[in-house]
């Protein structure tokens, strides 16, 4: 059994992952982490997460928690991200971060930490949108810089950030498959007088409305011909069985940075 630590179990993909532990008999939920001013606090985690009680206590102590921990997984807040690394690779824990929104200067700390624990940092933990991201990355790699590259992506009416975190990792994939650096190709707005298409350039097309969980679509466009690659969700809790699939990868990895589409293609 691996010894799991679910940081951010408040939230709705913390009460996901609780949810569907029992699928996975490899995993033992150990802790569940939230912060120290949520109402949460003390109570049943497996209540919480609307399933029978699990006799384990929600909890804002995270170091004690990573005592004989195996593995986290943090989905909790951006400006909490810093300590839930150092205390992880101060108790020698495997940890994945789905958490979004994190700042560079936390970006910067990945290196250093993925020297000494297997850590996977992901922008979407579902297992279709990673394989997308790998199909994109060869595809971008195989055709030549002839074919233009378009990233469209629809979420619901709530989603405060545009484009969505999975379209810059999109982006970001074939611009490394190009060797280019992706923010210094990025079309994200186009209105106007904008002139003819410059090359290399890669374009974002952004939709907002209803109740759409998610859709992302990444286009090769050539002279004579298109390639599509694409992903839709219809269940959110695609991201917590991505997540604990992966996890449960990660957890017997060496030390190393890596990414979601190796746990599902390796």
């Amino acid at each position: 059994m691996i010894r799991t630590v679910i940081i951010g179990a408040s939230g709705r993909m913390g009460r996901s992952l609780i949810r569907l532990l029992p699928q996975f008999d490899s995993l033992k939920l150990t802790a569940a982490i939230v912060g120290a001013g949520s109402l949460a606090l003390g109570r049943d985690a497996g209540e919480l997460a609307g399933r029978t009680p699990l006799d384990v206590f929600v909890s804002c102590e995270l170091e004690p928690a990573l005592s004989g921990a195996q593995l986290a997984i943090d989905f909790s807040h951006p400006a909490v991200s810093a300590r839930n690394l150092a205390a992880c690779l101060a108790a020698g824990v495997p940890l994945l971060i789905g958490t979004t929104g994190i700042s560079d200067g936390v970006q910067a700390q990945f290196a250093a930490a993925a020297r000494r624990i297997p850590l996977l940092v992901a922008a979407n933990t579902s297992r279709g949108l990673n394989v997308l991201l790998e199909l994109a990355r060869g595809a971008a790699a195989a055709l030549p810089d002839s074919y233009d590259i378009e990233v469209l992506e629809t979420h619901h009416r709530s989603k405060i950030d545009a484009p969505s975190g999975s379209a810059l990792a999109l982006a970001a994939a074939v611009a490394e498959a190009r060797g280019l650096a992706a923010e210094t190709v990025r079309a994200q707005a186009r209105l106007g007088l904008t002139g003819p298409r410059p090359p290399g350039q890669i374009g974002f097309a952004v939709v907002r409305g209803g109740d759409v969980i998610g859709e992302h679509e990444v286009l090769f466009l050539g002279s004579g011909e298109r390639l599509r690659l694409a992903h839709s969700v219809t269940d959110r809790a695609v991201f917590a069985r991505g997540a604990l699939e992966a996890g449960l990868w990660l957890a017997g990895q060496p030390a190393g940075r890596y990414r979601m589409g190796q746990a599902f293609i390796s």
